[in-house]
């Protein structure tokens, strides 16, 4: 199976994760075998939502410097920033089991969390969930941009949230997993066809 040479990937990792998750490393394995590493960015997101999405757009600005076509992947934190770069920017965006109330849901989060991968601890604070509300899509202007894939056995986030909030976009639905995405990789062939076959919303 071939894809396109001209169509690049920004991925976007989710809360307190990193560019060495499981699903980041399987990732840069699909482009290393199937595709080309340049095809592919996935950053190191800073904890501040606003510091976040900036470097997102960073990121994106220097893929489409060299790639005519871009699109954008993000799990859980990353699929709510990933849906807020889809629908500013008009692009093709896949959401994994994205978050759709962050900054709701991590009020419960308040105070001290532990990085997963570093060990560095962080304060989540008040402004923190206010950056993350400033960036919330309420409905899906563009619903024809997005891909959705959830796995209803997710353990972090309630699955029935977001099927709400993209009930008109493309999705694929799975009966169990986690909120991981049990067999990400599995899936990956469907989610760079998507971005392949995606034209510019009106």
């Amino acid at each position: 199976m071939t894809y396109a040479g001209d169509l690049a990937c920004l991925y976007l990792h989710g809360f307190l994760s990193s560019p060495q998750s499981e699903k980041a490393r399987e990732l840069q394995e699909f482009y290393a075998a199937n595709l080309t590493s340049e095809q592919l960015a996935i950053p190191e997101l800073p904890f501040e939502p606003n510091a976040a999405i900036q470097l997102a757009q960073d990121q994106l600005r220097q893929l489409q410097e060299t790639f005519p076509r871009v699109f954008v992947m993000g799990s859980s934190l990353g699929g709510f920033y990933a849906t807020w770069l889809s629908q500013t920017f008009n692009l093709p965006a896949v959401l994994i089991n994205p978050a759709v109330n962050p900054h709701g849901l991590f009020r419960h989060y308040l105070g001290p969390n532990t990085h997963y991968y570093t060990g560095q601890v962080h304060q989540l604070k008040e402004e923190h969930l206010l950056q993350l509300s400033g960036l919330a899509c309420q409905t899906v202007r563009h619903p024809g941009n997005i891909l959705l894939l959830q796995q209803t056995g997710d353990e972090t986030l309630d699955y029935r949230h977001a099927a709400s909030l993209y009930q008109e976009c493309s999705s694929w639905f799975e009966q169990g997993g986690s909120h991981r995405f049990d067999h990400f990789e599995k899936r990956l062939p469907m989610m760079l066809r998507f971005a392949e076959r995606w034209s510019p919303a009106n």
